[in-house]
């Protein structure tokens, strides 16, 4: 059964990477917003995780973490960051997220190997 996916990042060269890959696995719908005060409004009900970027001009995502979490509360959130210190992934941690990605990805074998396990 394929799980659905949101990513959101203000990358649209990782929006279209990331779509692209998981969506050749057969495993994932993906659904991929550039804007997240657009994707808080408009994340499908029936979605399993977000790949949210940190570090995005309209809101930063441990800022959005919390609203992502009151409106959906079941969705597993993975933070996707460049700029990771440990206080960063902590606060995450903290607001509800349920693991981090460090940017830019080694492989999107590992990212891939961080769904599967986030979502297990």
């Amino acid at each position: 059964m394929e799980k659905n996916i949101v990513i959101i990042d203000d990358e649209q060269n990782i929006l279209s990477t990331l779509d692209r890959f998981l969506t050749r696995t057969g495993l994932y719908n993906v659904t991929t917003f550039h804007n997240p005060l657009v994707a808080l409004e408009s994340i499908p009900l029936n979605t399993d995780m977000i790949l949210l970027d940190v570090m995005m001009p309209q809101i930063n995502g441990i800022d959005l973490l919390p609203k992502l979490k009151e409106r959906y509360p079941s969705v597993k959130v993975v933070i996707m960051t460049a700029y990771s210190t440990f206080d960063t992934v902590l606060n995450a941690q903290r607001l509800g997220a349920s693991d981090y990605i460090m940017k830019p990805f080694k492989s999107l074998n590992d990212v891939a190997n961080k769904i599967k396990i986030v979502l297990e």
